[in-house]
């Protein structure tokens, strides 16, 4: 019983693997249909503003680690050029058109965190809550890494 699970286990690793393989030392397509994803995908195309005030009495984007050791000992200090460990708190408007003034649809609310010791790039974790038209109610989840002068 052990060995014929693994021989089905092996041909099985083999058969998702060498579908449609593209050699680029780490990335591999797969066979959609051997997935059972048959189905055709929908895409939506959405457009709209991230409004991000980062100064101010009503600031949206908002530092709450500050990484000088008079401060917060535990932390190291602040690499001039890069911010690393700098972590702060958002909760933006997403509106129709680039003015602040713009038909508000939604907010973008979450994190985001300097990652790097050598550029300036930050881990950005964030919700486009959307709250206008068909979405209404949905969110959509981000996670990744922003360069942010790049």
């Amino acid at each position: 019983m052990v060995t014929q699970f693994l021989i089905f286990f092996l041909f099985s690793c083999y058969v998702v693997t060498s579908v449609s393989i593209e050699d680029t030392g780490f990335v591999r397509s797969l066979d959609h249909k051997f997935l059972g994803m048959e189905k055709k995908e929908t895409i939506t195309h959405f457009r709209f503003y991230w409004q991000d005030i980062v100064s101010g009495s009503n600031a949206t984007s908002v530092t709450i680690t500050v990484g000088f050791p008079t401060i917060t000992p535990s932390l190291p200090k602040y690499n001039s050029t890069t911010i690393f460990g700098l972590v702060g708190i958002i909760d933006n408007a997403l509106t129709l058109g680039p003015e602040l003034s713009s038909k508000l649809v939604g907010r973008a609310e979450g994190f985001y965190a300097s990652i790097s010791q050598t550029e300036f790039d930050l881990l950005m974790v964030m919700n486009f809550v959307l709250f206008e038209g068909k979405y209404n109610g949905s969110s959509i989840t981000i996670l990744g890494r922003n360069v942010a002068y790049n």
